[in-house]
């Protein structure tokens, strides 16, 4: 029950965003050139995915009003395989406005959209739930997982789930420095058959065996990886199907270059990986190969 097709927001104005850096301790506020590289790693990533069989529906950003993170959509807005989608309430404020009409536009006419789930009211009660990284869903199963943080709100979570009729499975995640991990997706992969995890970030023993038994149930070999790899993005990938039914793994090159050959072997007995160099998005965004999919399970018209 992987993805086919998918959704990238081509980057007008790419920059440091000071209102997710709060709490996105992966963020740089680095400059020189920064849309311009931010461009063409995206470019190339988006050519890398369609070469492989992949269909990219790229929707081109908006110079005005500004969004920094636009390139970064699973977080505003996430497809369901009933033709549904939801949109998601932001941190950020100026996030919010990511929900372009434009872009909605564009999705109306290519894809079926049978319900909306606007969930993004709850911004004026200051709660939030980011998409799919504040949850990584296990599909196949129904499992909604997500690490708890400023920015995934668990009422929110379970109302998710109540409507998507989910099993919500909520733990607390923290960085190598003891702080929340802002999204679920950077610290952990859900696939097919197996779960790329970032273990060390989960501290209570309950939660850990509550995540074992569950990934023992749905039949998930755990792939392990470090703070270190953690930091390197190697926790953001993202299983995807092409038109010829193969899998792939998607990654950053930063990410790939940091697993060991133990786990690019453990990897490889499942699917093919794919990496594409994303060094400025993820220094500037805080986000990495992941963040920039929104995944579509929708009819096409």
């Amino acid at each position: 029950m992987q993805a086919s097709e998918i959704l990238m927001i081509e980057p007008v104005h790419f920059a440091f965003n000071h209102e997710t850096a709060v709490n996105n301790t992966f963020q740089k506020n680095i400059t020189g050139g920064v849309q311009e590289k931010a461009l063409k790693e995206f470019t190339d990533f988006a050519s890398l995915l369609r070469k492989n069989g992949i269909s990219v529906t790229v929707i081109k950003d908006t110079a005005a009003p500004h969004t920094p993170d636009a390139i970064f959509p699973n977080n505003w807005i996430s497809f369901h395989e009933d033709n549904s989608l939801f949109l998601y309430p932001m941190f950020a404020v100026n996030r919010r406005l990511e929900r372009k009409e434009h872009v909605m536009k564009m999705i109306r006419e290519k894809f079926k959209i049978s319900t909306v789930h606007d969930l993004s009211h709850y911004e004026h009660a200051d709660i939030f739930l980011e998409g799919t990284g504040s949850m990584v869903l296990d599909r196949a199963n129904k499992i909604a997982y997500a690490a708890i943080s400023p920015r995934t709100n668990l009422a929110i979570l379970l109302e998710f789930c109540h409507i998507c009729n989910y099993a919500p499975v909520s733990f607390y995640s923290t960085g190598s420095a003891g702080h929340a991990i802002y999204h679920s997706n950077v610290m952990m992969c859900m696939a097919d058959a197996y779960v790329v995890i970032c273990l060390d970030t989960i501290r209570s023993q309950d939660d850990r065996q509550k995540l074992f038994q569950l990934f023992q149930k749905t039949k998930k070999e755990i792939i392990e990886i470090s703070f270190e790899q953690l930091e390197h993005f190697a926790g953001n990938m993202l299983q995807l199907q092409n038109g010829a039914g193969e899998l792939l793994l998607l990654m950053s090159t930063q990410a790939f270059q940091s697993l060991s050959q133990v786990q690019v072997a453990l990897l490889e007995k499942y699917n093919r990986i794919l990496h594409s160099p994303l060094n400025t998005i993820e220094a500037c965004g805080g986000g990495s190969a992941r963040c920039m999919i929104a995944e579509i399970f929708n009819d096409r018209l």
